[in-house]
Formats: C-alpha cells, structure tokens, sequence
C-alpha cells in the first residue's frame, strides 16, 4: 500500500444519485426521452443560412445615435 493512497470517497450527492438510479432503473431512459423533446433535433442548413445572412450589423454602442456624418448626439 502507497504511502499517499486515501480511503475511496463518495460524496453525499453521488451516493444520493447511485441510489436513486437503482431505485428507478427507467430514470435514464425517461432523461433521454425528455433531452429529444427539446435538443435533439434535425437542422436545416439552408435555413440557418438564410437567418445568418439576414443579420445586421450592431454598433459597438447602442445607447448613443449616431449622425449620418457620424458624430454622436445626446444619449437616447
């Protein structure tokens, strides 16, 4: 036995989701089930396109309008 070797440890949460994982063997499949509703989706690409190039540009700082010329005024 090393010198440096530490007795295994377990948290209080990981014991708690160890135990809840036994108790309820149908949680994971149910957590991938709920994860498809809202994240695994099938993307359109060409679409995505679209939005991108439909962006406009921001100014560095929004609260202050700018003068064709580019001279700032008064803060809106």
């Amino acid at each position: 036995m090393s010198i440096f070797a530490r007795p295994h440890y377990t948290s209080e949460a990981t014991n708690f989701i160890e135990q809840l994982k036994k108790d309820k063997p149908q949680l994971d499949a149910q957590q991938q089930q709920g994860r498809s509703l809202l994240w695994d989706k099938e993307v359109d690409a060409d679409v995505w396109q679209d939005y991108r190039a439909g962006k406009v540009a921001q100014k560095a700082y929004v609260y202050y309008s700018y003068t064709p010329a580019g001279k700032r005024t008064t803060p809106i």
